[in-house]
Formats: structure tokens, sequence, C-alpha cells
């Protein structure tokens, strides 16, 4: 099918609906006071100050509103006007938000305004030509939102909206939205008892509940077995350092406004620590380093804090303190096209047990304002873009794009809704090794400079198990499930035998639990169920008699009765295969 090539652009298509939404309140409400409408990824919203207050209820109405606005198929369009008679036109309509917008624009540039009907807005564009040209929309939620993001700034109400070309897109839109919400990680984790906030404790700070444990530690040891494999040591460093340390590194420069205040020790200030690095370079610096000893590989599941904004905290994906799987490179210049591409390697295998195979890289290059020599910026890009081509990763290169110190390859999974989620970092780092000086003796007898490499798999425990949480709606395959097995007793005069059953599996390393309550068993099986649990061993009179279990699955259903060293079999079959014990773990480059 050919695209119709009349129709609106997608961006266009949502800001102009942002517009329409914005003329369809001012109708509707008095008083009404605007901020910004932009377009977003796959919708809109616009940001209001009004005396009502707007809720889901008021949703009908509005769109309504905007149905007529675009049946009337009314054109947008623009005018110039100069700074002052801007200026009079907002103020005489009470627009005082668009007066601080407008004093935004820099001297010279064209200060435009959109006519759409009646509603007239500050904007610099584009939209459509005419309302009509607007496909099918529907609004989806309201939330607050400070003015320009600051907390001490006055409360607005921002609406959001999708719209897409046909009404059917939009159905699938709605449907992969509720299918969202299905799987929204704080609920399931409620549900399921896995972690919760306490408020009383403080916001962005999570209380593993013990099933929530029980994963993180299956999680956590799987990654220390696969870092020792794959030629890494690990450490554990301080949550605190003296703020020389954070000085040095320029963290106080650069980043202290997402730095906790400082405690007062021995009379120095000391600092909790935002990130791992500083105390990686500190044990380099243990001792002198040859470059027979390079590559060094270190990694830690270390725990940082970090001040984040109360409005942007959202259950485990962003927290205020948080474990990295965080791991440093330092190595010789001419091993790091090697290391690069292990690590790339690394993560995708990572990705892989753990059922993400969609993976999309994207290639951050030299920033206008950046440390360390050209000649390096050009190696370290070569050997990162080398190693996605070698890996056969689809990637696109995002100019300018990397940090100050170095270039950087950004890994994006696809999760089971097909959303990309940013993961896995692999960044080049010339600033730090600078700051703090570290060299090496190389073959030549002379001292150089490392290269050194930051590198986060998962980036941190609890934002990947949220989208762990979500990816599998709460149903984790066998290896990962918290409670693999629920033994089921059908009356209680075989809650014995099912102790005895829960022993036996227990000793072989499954997790299992018994439901002794008096319900009928049906009953059991549907709680079971709701609560994800993998394997159900139901446990009656013939199965005592008979020294056996009747295994039921979450998936197919009822497996039949068997003895139950064949069931442990066939359980620790389907755990090994997921986890690859059976296949190569990723092998770590070899020495110089």
């Amino acid at each position: 099918m050919t695209k119709d090539s009349s129709a609106p652009g997608p961006h266009r298509m949502r800001h102009s609906a942002a517009h329409v939404m914005a003329a369809a309140v001012c109708r509707l409400f008095d008083g009404v006071r605007l901020d910004i409408g932009p377009a977003t990824e796959d919708g809109f919203y616009y940001d209001f100050d009004l005396a009502h207050r707007l809720g889901p209820e008021n949703f009908p109405r509005i769109e309504e509103e905007m149905a007529r606005i675009v049946r009337a198929d009314l054109p947008f369009e623009r005018f110039e006007l100069s700074r002052g008679e801007a200026e009079r036109c907002l103020r005489e309509a009470g627009q005082t938000y668009k007066l601080e917008r407008l004093a935004e624009i820099p001297e010279g540039e064209p200060i435009s305004f959109y006519r759409c009907g009646d509603f007239t807005d500050l904007c610099r564009g584009p939209h459509v030509e005419r309302t009509g040209q607007i496909g099918a929309f529907k609004l989806v939620s309201v939330a607050g939102s400070y003015f320009r993001g600051v907390e001490t700034n006055p409360m607005l109400q921002r609406v959001y909206g999708v719209v897409f070309p046909t009404q059917a897109e939009l159905e699938e839109h709605l449907r992969r939205l509720e299918e969202a919400r299905r799987r929204d990680h704080r609920r399931l984790g409620r549900e399921l008892d896995l972690f919760s906030i306490e408020e009383a404790v403080g916001p962005g700070l999570i209380h593993w509940h013990p099933k929530g444990a029980r994963m993180r530690a299956i999680i956590e040891d799987f990654w220390r077995r696969e870092h020792f494999r794959a030629g890494y040591e690990l450490l554990y460093t301080p949550h605190i350092g003296r703020a020389g340390l954070w000085d040095t590194s320029g963290h106080l420069g650069f980043y202290r406004e997402s730095m906790y205040a400082p405690m007062r020790i021995d009379d120095a200030e000391y600092f909790i620590k935002p990130m791992n690095c500083p105390f990686h370079i500190r044990v380099y610096q243990s001792h002198p380093r040859s470059y027979r000893e390079l590559p060094l590989r270190w990694a830690e599941l270390g725990t940082v804090y970090r001040y984040e904004k109360a409005g942007v905290l959202h259950g485990l994906l962003r927290v205020r303190g948080f474990t990295q799987d965080d791991a440093h490179i330092f190595c010789a210049p001419e091993q790091i096209e090697a290391e690069i591409a292990e690590v790339v390697r690394f993560a995708r295998r990572m990705w892989g047990v753990f059922g993400f195979t969609d993976i999309r890289a994207y290639l951050a290059t030299r920033p206008e304002k950046a440390v360390g020599e050209t000649t390096r910026w050009e190696r370290a890009t070569a050997s990162l873009e080398a190693a996605l081509k070698a890996e056969g990763i689809p990637y696109e290169t995002d100019e300018g794009g990397g940090a100050f110190y170095g270039p950087k390859i950004d890994l994006k999974v696809r999760d089971a809704l097909g959303r990309e989620w940013q993961m896995s970092t692999i960044q080049f780092d010339f600033n730090l090794p600078e700051r703090f000086e570290l060299t090496y003796t190389g073959p030549d007898g002379a001292e150089h400079r490392p290269y050194m490499v930051h590198r986060a798999l998962f980036g941190s425990i609890e934002r990947f198990f949220g989208i762990l949480i979500e990816h599998y709606a709460g149903a984790f395959p066998l290896w990962l499930a918290p409670e693999q097995v629920r033994v089921l007793p059908i009356t209680d005069r075989q809650n014995e035998y099912a102790r005895r059953v829960a022993a036996d599996l227990r000793a072989r390393d499954l997790r299992v639990t018994v439901d002794e309550r008096s319900d009928k068993i049906g009953a059991k099986i549907r709680q079971a169920q709701l609560d994800r649990i993998p394997y159900m061993a139901v446990v009656g009179a013939r199965e005592v008699e008979s020294g056996r279990v009747a295994l039921r699955s979450r998936v197919v259903g009822d497996l039949g009765a068997m003895d139950l060293a064949e069931a442990i079999a066939r359980l620790k079959k389907e755990e090994e295969e997921r986890i690859g014990a059976n296949v190569p773990a990723v092998s770590a480059p070899s020495q110089p």
C-alpha cells in the first residue's frame, strides 16, 4: 500500500491536537491560563492553570468539544507580532505564563502565533493546515506539573492525550496502554508482595519483601557467576567518602545538585556516594600498575544515592537509592577494541537469558565541548563502532551526543509490549584518568595513561527488577520465580505428607511452600494461579499411598501423577535449560 503523501506528519498532528484540546478547554471553562502544549512520542499534552479541578470525568465533554473543532475543519493561521505587540496581547488576555515564555524567546527571533477559529496561541509551530486533518484522538490522563518543572513554582494541571491517523490505530494503542496498566510493576509488586515504598521512611527508597529479596538474590547470584566466568573480579567499596575525593572526580563541580548534603565527621566533610567510579580508581591507585596486569575488569553491585525530584519518582523505575551493576575496565589502548567487543557480547548474552532479544544500539560521539586528545576520541569511537558492526547489532549514530569525557554506546531492549528501555551503557572516560593522574608502566619502561571504560549491563537492580515484572506480567519463568512450587494437600490429612514433599524439593534447591489452609483444592489452585506460581504439586490420599505427586503447570495445566524424583528431574531440567547451565559462558578476552 502506498503512503498518502498528503497526510500530515505525526509530530504536526500531535502538536495540532494539543492546540485543539486547549481551545476546547478554553471554551468549556472560565479563567483558563495556558502554559505549553507540545507533541510527545505518541501523543500530546497541555499544561493549564484553572480553578476547576480536571479529572477523567471531564474527558468526554472535552473530547466532544474537540470533535466539533475537528469537524469544523478550521484553518491554522500563522502570524507574527513585534515583541511589544505580543506582550500587550498576552497581558490583555491575562496569559501570565505565556508572558514568561515570551521573555525566553531570543531577541531577533520571530514571535509567531497561531489562530484556529476563536483560539489564538503563542507558538513556533508547525501545525497541520486544517483541523480536519487531525485523526482519531483520546484523552488518557491528567497529572500535576510545576511550571517550568520547578517545585517552588505554581502547580499546573497537565492533560495528556494520544492521536493516530485512524481509529483502528488508536484502538490498538489503547489496548497496549491497558495491557501496560495490567502489567504495572507497582500494582503487581503489591499484589505479589515483592516490594514496597514506605512514606514513613522516605519516597524513592525501596523495601524488598521476602519474595522480592529472593528474586533479587537469584539475579545477583547469576550476575556474579557470569562476571567471574567473564574474567571480572568483584569489589566492595564504602558508601561515603571525603569531600576531597568528590572534588577531584569533579562531582562536586558538575553533579552536586544530585548529591545529598554533606555530613561532618572528625572535622572533615563526607558525602554519601552517587557513583562508584572514584572508589574503583582509588583501588587502581593502591599500588603501581604494569601493562602485564592489564586489562583490569572490576565489577561491583554498589548501592548509591542520588537526589531526584519528587515529581519524577516512579516505583522501581526512578528512585533515590539504588544498586548499580557497575563495572570499570582499565586497559591499554591496544586492548580497547577487544574489550568493547566482549562487553557487547556479554550484554547480549545476559539480556538473552532474561528473555530480551530485541536489542538496538545508539553510538554517541564527541560533543562540541570535550576533554581528551582528538586522536583518542577517534580511536575510542572507532572501537565502539567496530564492536557493534562485528556483533551485527543495528545502531544509530548520535552525533555530538557523547559526554564531555568520552563517547559511549547505549544498548536499548524491547519488552513484551514492544516498549524500548535504555539499559546497558558502555562509556569511555578520558576525564577521570586525567583528574586522578592514572598511569601504568609500559613495556618501554615509561609511564602511560590507561583507558578507562564505565560499564553497566542492567543499569540498576531496582529498575531492572521493575522492567522484569512488567515484561513477564509477574508470571516469571521457573528459574526466576521466588516461589517455584506450591504443594497443595487436598485435605488436612495430607498435610504431613505435603511437608515431606516440600522438604525433598527444598533439599534439591527448589523454592517451595505448602498451602495448608482448609480451603477446597479448587480454591487453592485458583490462588496459586493468581499468585503466578509456575508449578503446583497436588497431593491427596492416592498420592500419599503411592508416594507420588500430581504435578500441575501454571501454563499447561494438569501434567498427571508422577514419582517425586521424576517431578524433581523435570523441574531441574527446565530450570537449568533456561539459565543456560549447559551453554558455554562468555569467555574472557585473552591476556596480552
